[in-house]
């Protein structure tokens, strides 16, 4: 069982910057791939970018060169740096885990969901 737990969103104004953390529980975090999914409201959820055990990493193109995840095993945390934020961006924002070598872009591919964390972005 795994645990995830985001942080870090808030209200941003357009071209700003924030940084999201979901820490993870559980001994094996460094076999699990990571992902970051958001949702807006009256959408869809929406696959924003994933790194995988051995750290690839795949995004978007809605955030590719303004998204930039990353993991710290030794803190069983994973991130999303997110640069140059648009209004269109916000969205509440889910970190997301599977134990798989693979990299995972599909929603319901994944097993352990975190509470998710708001993002706004507004002048």
């Amino acid at each position: 069982q795994v645990q995830l737990v985001e942080s870090g969103g808030g209200l941003v104004q357009p071209g700003g910057s924030l940084r999201l953390s979901c820490a993870a529980s559980g001994r094996t975090f460094s076999s699990y791939s990571m992902g970051w999914f958001r949702q807006a409201p009256g959408k869809e959820r929406e696959f924003v970018a994933y790194i995988t055990s051995n750290r690839k990493v795949y995004y978007a193109d809605s955030v590719k060169g303004r998204f930039t995840i990353s993991r710290d095993n030794a803190k069983n945390t994973v991130y999303l740096q997110m640069n140059s934020l648009r209004p269109e961006d916000t969205a509440v924002y889910y970190c997301a885990a599977k134990w798989t070598l693979a990299g995972l872009t599909t929603a319901h591919d994944y097993d352990y969901w975190g509470q998710g964390t708001q993002v706004t972005v507004s002048s």
